[in-house]
């Protein structure tokens, strides 16, 4: 998805040139939409997202993006570029695109994406965190609710159809004109970019936020370097987020000026890093010959000539590659050369472990994946959560792992995948009234409210004939969340 191609479609809609939208901008006379209507809008797209084939939530990566994002957020609260109204109105969720592209993105409402490719090319965390502050910064500075302005002619609902007809039509180049109607498709590439003064403003305000979060400077430059470069050395479309952010030369020589006097050189990377950049590169791309492709990165002569993190992408794409194709000898045999260099690097040592157990569980042995992640009790990590949960479900100790899941569910209500596992361990509980209230809220985490409706009456039915303790609780709980959920669905249909 060239998901970046979403702001094309709410520029054309607001029938304002670029100049005079500029011009509204900066003297400050905008009336840009509500917090409440922009998080709205910001729903109807994600919804159809997360319903999207190339949408997944990787608990690995999302784990890794998350202790880069929460800093983000935290330095931004701190700034006061997040006000408290602004915060509790938006989402600040992270969705992630199986995409080999280049980019990221920032929707209505709080709503940031990354596609996989990206967090495939980057070095380090300091340039990762340099896009997402960019990415954070268009949304706290209001570049988008300035350019979706009341005046807009089109309805909400509209507006959200046609940025889903872009994000669809950025899949198929040769279908865009099919989806950006009224031949309007000169009008929107020509208002593709924010203004060059909001592209500023979200350079300087990010970079900002991503110093005080504790990340290196030099990520922001070394990372607009590298895109510069790989653009002009390969323009063949795969760097979408280049088009959409100009790099120019004064804008790279701006972030130059703003480095700190006797600013201490960025590091290299980590183990880490380089573990996850191999994960996403595998997921963006798992088909058989990409993934025996790892096997020739990983053979002793090819890792002779790399550095230690190189030997360790190299080691760990190929042990997971190596997973995916069933192949456990050399799936093994991989883990266990790369073990040898993440041993003394907790971090590293982690995802390796939650790697030899993902190796595990696909090979048919969940007590060795269960000894394999050390947890006797359930761990902290999501990531790891997620992994320990289905093993206390396969050794017959659902009770566990109902209660870990619920436990967790607790301070995070929205998070569909965690309640995917409480549906898993309720049904082996025979708790089906709960099972299937569990499956609803995953609708509702998704934001599908028509299809949360329908799991709910049907969590009503089964309440009606079941004897289960505590499926009374459960059907009151399902009565009440049947009838928010109506009451959302009526509020859509009256915005439309």
């Amino acid at each position: 998805m060239r998901l970046r191609l979403a702001l094309i479609m709410l520029l054309n809609l607001n029938f304002l040139s670029t100049a005079k939208a500029e011009e509204r901008f900066l003297s400050g006379t905008d009336d840009s939409i509500s917090l409440q209507s922009e998080r709205r809008l910001g729903d109807r797209i994600a919804r159809d997202l997360y319903l999207d084939p190339d949408y997944l939530d990787d608990p690995v990566i999302a784990d890794y993006l998350q202790s880069i994002w929460q800093p983000l957020l935290a330095a931004a609260r701190k700034r006061s570029e997040i006000s408290p109204e602004l915060d509790a109105a938006f989402a600040w969720q992270l969705l992630q695109g199986r995409d080999r592209t280049v980019n990221a993105f920032a929707l209505p409402g709080g709503y940031f994406g990354i596609h996989l490719g990206l967090i495939g090319i980057v070095a380090t965390q300091d340039e990762l965190a340099s896009v997402l502050a960019h990415e954070l910064s268009h949304v706290t500075q209001r570049h988008i609710a300035r350019l979706i302005t009341r005046q807009s002619e089109q309805a909400p609902w509209l507006v959200g159809a046609m940025i889903l007809g872009a994000l669809a039509a950025s899949k198929n180049p040769a279908g865009a004109n099919a989806v950006i109607v009224g031949g309007q498709a000169a009008a929107a590439q020509s208002q593709l970019n924010f203004s060059r003064d909001m592209e500023r403003e979200a350079d300087r305000t990010g970079f900002g936020v991503s110093v005080d979060a504790g990340f290196a400077p030099q990520g922001f430059v070394s990372m607009f370097e590298k895109l510069q470069l790989n653009n002009r050395n390969n323009d063949s479309g795969n760097f979408p987020y280049l088009r959409s952010h100009p790099l120019t030369a004064e804008r790279i020589a701006d972030m130059k000026s703003r480095m700190p006097e006797g600013a201490v050189p960025m590091a290299a990377g980590t183990l880490e890093h380089s573990m996850v950049s191999a994960r996403a590169r595998i997921l963006a791309n798992a088909s058989a010959d990409s993934l025996r492709n790892w096997y020739s990165e990983a053979e002793p002569g090819a890792l002779a000539k790399q550095t230690n993190l190189q030997r360790a992408a190299s080691l760990y794409g190929a042990t997971l590659a190596a997973t995916k194709l069933r192949e456990f000898t050399k799936a093994n045999a991989y883990a266990t050369v790369l073990g040898s260099i993440v041993a003394n690097d907790e971090p590293a040592a982690r995802q390796w472990r939650y790697l030899r157990a993902e190796l595990a569980v696909t090979a048919g042995n969940p007590e060795v994946a269960l000894r394999t992640l050390g947890h006797a009790s359930a761990p902290k990590a999501r990531a790891e959560l997620l992994a320990w949960i289905p093993l206390k479900v396969a050794m017959r100790q659902s009770g566990v792992a109902a209660d870990a899941a619920q436990l967790w569910l607790l301070d995070h209500p929205t998070d569909a995948s965690m309640w995917q596992q409480l549906a898993i361990a309720r049904a082996s509980q025979g708790r089906m009234v709960a099972a299937v209230r569990a499956e609803a809220e995953i609708n509702i985490s998704q934001l599908d409210y028509a299809a949360a409706i329908s799991r709910l009456k049907a969590a009503q039915a089964l309440s009606k004939t079941s004897a289960q303790d505590g499926d009374h609780i459960e059907a009151s709980i399902v009565d009440v969340r049947l009838r928010q959920i109506e009451q959302l669905l009526r509020e859509q249909a009256i915005e439309r």
